[in-house]
């Protein structure tokens, strides 16, 4: 199954999308960056896809979920982010060995999986979505460094789960998402496989 970075992005940075308990957001709104209720000292994890972000929250229903927020990054801040990144699945073209894999993922302030993607009605598409979980100096880098922009997008949530949930297909536009270009290297790193133009 496919495994590519699909993200909406343009020549200033890079979207990734995170949900939280409503305040932590308003707090964040109000701030410009992370703020009051965001908790520094453990992992976080942000997600390119938001139609996997619909998923994972519920359509901003789940508890500590009720917020959505779209987080505009750094092309450097994203980059470094990946450059640290290791899969939470072992994967042999990229380690000698499982115990060299369970070491590095055990240090790393990155790690990274694959799931099944989503369409806007939370069905699964033949691709992969990449979620990325950081902590450490990257989450500091992050909230005080690389974020060049929030916006809130719960109501835009909760639009689309009333679409679906009464069976109809005119969804509002939602940011276009498109392969985010990386380097060899983070093709490597990441278990990033080629775009798959004509599947069956």
């Amino acid at each position: 199954m496919e495994r590519q970075i699909y993200a909406h992005y343009d020549d200033k940075g890079v979207t990734v999308y995170q949900a939280f308990a409503p305040h932590i957001v308003a707090n964040a709104l109000a701030k410009g960056t992370f703020g009051g209720g965001f908790n520094m000292e453990r992992m976080t994890w942000i997600k390119p896809s938001f139609a996997w972000m619909l998923y994972r929250s519920g359509y901003a229903t789940k508890i500590r979920q009720e917020a959505i927020l779209k987080i505009k990054l750094s092309h450097e801040g994203f980059t470094e982010i990946l450059s640290h990144s290791v899969e939470t699945t072992y994967n042999p073209h990229v380690y000698d060995s499982e115990d060299a894999w369970r070491l590095t993922l055990r240090k790393s302030p990155v790690r990274h999986q694959w799931d099944p993607e989503r369409n806007l009605k939370l069905g699964k598409i033949d691709r992969r979505a990449i979620q990325i979980g950081i902590r450490g100096w990257v989450v500091e880098k992050y909230v005080n460094e690389w974020i060049i922009g929030l916006e809130e997008v719960t109501d835009l949530a909760r639009e689309i789960q009333a679409i679906a949930k009464n069976k109809r297909s005119n969804f509002p536009p939602v940011p276009e998402e498109r392969v985010y270009p990386v380097s060899d290297e983070l093709i490597k790193r990441l278990g990033i496989t080629e775009a798959i133009t004509n599947a069956d």
